[in-house]
């Protein structure tokens, strides 16, 4: 398993890594777009959709986000779209978990597929929006979900003692949560000071939310970016839950399937955009 794992990680860097750091934003917004629809099949399959609808909700993803690609929104998509994702991720999260797997079944196979298509779709035009802001803004967006995991990890193994939420996810508990909270802050202090000391194509996140809003506003952002990765994560693992899966696919060997990588960045990026714009 950890040797499959290396190797998948390995082969996604080597594709993921020109994409991103290319003199133009469109071969990342290339390359997510691939990713994103990859998603919408998975979701379709979690969702209760047969094989052939589960491809064609691939597509239809694919084909919402080339269509607001020729609509120029990959590089500007109009504000109101981040500020309509982040009232859906707080308030249908919210929802989503309070609800439980039980509550999710209870939605229409119809009405989940179109959520997911939605959230996915959103999550594609901020990531490229994202990019084309500037290599050094994109790393230290996804570094917030990417420390969070890894902090939570190591702080939950270290001292988890109050579990999150046993029915969605058991390993998960709040010492966890909290380690990852500290783990981003640590990693955006460091980030404004890099920021400093060094050119960079475009001010990081941290940068940016420090100077728009200040140290304290800076905390409290970072703070709640990080429980909305949380509640990303969260919320994939209730609908994994739900259809009784362990992965959403076995697209990625050894890592599962491309919403089990993404699912935390899946709030977090339309957030961020959102947010950026006060």
């Amino acid at each position: 398993m950890l040797k499959q794992r290396v190797i998948t990680a390995i082969l996604l860097l080597l594709a993921l890594l020109p994409a991103l750091f290319a003199s133009v934003p469109w071969p990342f917004a290339a390359f997510t777009l691939v990713f994103v629809s990859a998603g919408g099949w998975e979701w379709g399959r979690l969702n209760g959709a047969n094989a052939v609808t589960s491809v064609g909700l691939g597509l239809l993803v694919a084909a919402a986000c080339a269509a607001a690609w020729l609509a120029g929104w990959a590089t500007a998509a109009p504000p109101v779209l981040w500020w309509f994702a982040m009232g859906l991720w707080v308030l249908g999260g919210a929802w989503a978990l309070q609800g439980g797997p039980a509550g999710w079944g209870r939605l229409s196979p119809q009405v989940r597929w179109a959520l997911g298509l939605i959230v996915l779709w959103l999550a594609w035009l901020a990531m490229a929006g994202a990019r084309a802001r500037g290599i050094n803004f994109i790393l230290s967006v996804f570094s917030v979900a990417w420390v969070s995991d890894i902090a939570a990890y190591f702080g939950g193994r270290a001292w988890g003692r109050r579990k999150l939420a046993v029915a969605i996810s058991p390993g998960k508990s709040w010492e966890g949560v909290w380690s990852g909270m500290v783990g981003v802050l640590l990693v955006g202090g460091l980030w404004v000071l890099a920021d400093r000391a060094w050119a960079v194509d475009s001010p990081s996140l941290y940068s940016h939310l420090l100077t728009s809003l200040g140290g304290l506003e800076m905390v409290l952002v970072v703070v709640f970016l990080t429980a909305m990765g949380v509640v990303g994560d969260l919320a994939e693992s209730l609908v994994k839950r739900h259809a009784k899966a362990k992965d959403s696919s076995g697209l990625l060997p050894g890592h599962g399937g491309v919403l089990d990588r993404v699912d935390a960045l899946l709030p977090v990026f339309p957030i961020v955009l959102a947010l950026s714009a006060l």
